[in-house]
């Protein structure tokens, strides 16, 4: 993909509010990106400081089966399923001691795990 048409892409996805799109596109052209930064939508550019400032602090973005795991996270806390709760974290410890985590929990996610000594 060219840097006119990536760029034209981000922008578009940022004017639908398809922030998904546009982080993937920025994530993984970001060094193409970071020099076409002036062409980029204001809220375009807030993403790419974003992704710029959690590359620079270490921290790994969050995987797709990740997401998918807090998602069901999320459903199973909703229903107050805490047996399908148990299962869905059973082995995925490590994923709860990443502090970006929390912000994706709901509220029902959160007072549960925080019962069952998840979180703190």
């Amino acid at each position: 993909m060219e840097s006119k048409e990536l760029i034209s892409v981000i922008n578009k996805s940022v004017d639908e509010l398809d922030f998904v799109t546009a982080r993937r596109h920025i994530e993984e052209n970001s060094d193409l990106v970071k020099h076409f930064k002036v062409h980029l939508n204001s809220n375009a550019r807030e993403i790419l400081n974003f992704i710029l400032d959690k590359k620079n602090q270490g921290a790994k973005p969050l995987t797709k089966s990740e997401i998918n795991t807090i998602n069901a996270i999320n459903v199973y806390a909703s229903k107050f399923d805490i047996r399908g709760l148990k299962l869905v974290i059973k082995g995925k410890e490590s994923l709860f001691l990443r502090e970006e985590v929390l912000a994706y929990l709901n509220t029902d996610a959160k007072i549960m795990l925080e019962g069952m000594g998840t979180i703190k």
